[in-house]
């Protein structure tokens, strides 16, 4: 797997780099050699922020955690990982190594969803750029859900259009086409 560490007001320290390098190689199990992992780490006000991004032969699985210290946050990113990685098994178990979930001793994650308690954040304006993927809208709704966010925008491979796949309050999903 390879690893790409950046950061954003947070200087990362070797030892920092040595743990994340260590704790995320320990995910091979489940990817191919060309897996990429990408770890983000920030400083906001206070907090420490890291996202980490792993992305696999069109899949996509993603953790985003804040907290106080950024060594907790690695242990509190790879149980959100890996039960991303559990959840969809079944559905990515042509894409995901066959032989990594065959026994359930998982690395970092715990049955017990406490730890999984959403964090409170401030509004934040942000402004991210990204590629468009050309999807089925049931491949956009995986990577919905494993993604930390409540939307996912990609290309309808059926339409050609840009569409926005959301998870709606009370249970299900939603899709926005734009017309032009």
């Amino acid at each position: 797997m390879k690893i790409q560490i950046s950061s954003k007001n947070y200087v990362v320290s070797s030892k920092l780099k040595d743990i994340l390098t260590k704790k995320i190689e320990k995910l091979d199990r489940y990817f191919s050699d060309n897996a990429e992992a990408k770890v983000y780490c920030k400083k906001e006000n206070d907090l420490s922020k890291l996202e980490l991004t792993i992305k696999d032969k069109g899949l996509m699985f993603r953790s985003e955690v804040t907290s106080d210290n950024m060594f907790q946050n690695i242990d509190l990113a790879l149980p959100k990982i890996e039960k991303q990685i559990i959840k969809y098994s079944s559905k990515l178990k042509d894409k995901i190594k066959k032989e990594a979930l065959k026994d359930k001793d998982w690395l970092y994650f715990e049955e017990d969803d406490s730890e999984f308690i959403p964090q409170t954040k401030n509004a934040v304006s942000k402004h991210k750029s990204f590629d468009i993927v050309p999807l089925s809208v049931e491949d956009a709704q995986m990577y919905l859900e494993n993604s930390d966010h409540s939307f996912y925008v990609y290309l309808n491979e059926q339409t050609g259009k840009v569409n926005i796949i959301y998870k709606r309050t009370f249970g299900g999903y939603g899709i926005i086409e734009p017309k032009y």
